[in-house]
């Protein structure tokens, strides 16, 4: 009698033990996985503060650009409206396109390839243009 509780005892303990074992193993899996998910968050995290980075950088670029002297944009606009209007419709353009980018569109073949301040998008060029190095 003493034997076969012994013997019930040990095959419980048995099961309890491969049950425990089973749980083991798929805490080790989820935490590999979390920690995998947090490295992938990290490498996430810094693009997006190198994008960020860059994109101030052209903000700042651009903000230079109108505060550059004592500018008049009405007064040049009723003076020449077909350029300003021009001017407009392009920076318009290339900003449309900045977001296009910024949201995740694919660059053009002509985009990649611009090394000339003449070829570059001037409202975003390093996140439109990643081969143009400007030249101070």
């Amino acid at each position: 009698m003493y034997v076969m509780k012994l013997r019930s005892d040990n095959a419980i303990l048995k099961a309890n033990q491969v049950e425990l074992e089973r749980s083991v193993e798929s805490q080790k899996k989820t935490l590999a996985k979390q920690k995998k998910d947090f490295e992938d968050i990290l490498e996430s995290n810094a693009q997006l503060n190198k994008l960020i980075n860059t994109l101030k950088k052209d903000m700042d670029a651009l903000d230079k650009r109108f505060k550059k002297g004592k500018r008049d944009v009405g007064k040049i606009a009723v003076e020449k409206p077909e350029a300003i209007e021009r001017i407009i419709n392009k920076g318009s353009d290339n900003a449309a396109r900045c977001v296009e980018l910024a949201s995740g569109a694919k660059h053009t073949e002509k985009e990649l390839k611009a090394t000339k301040k003449s070829e570059i998008n001037p409202e975003c060029p390093s996140l439109a243009n990643p081969s143009y190095v400007p030249y101070e």
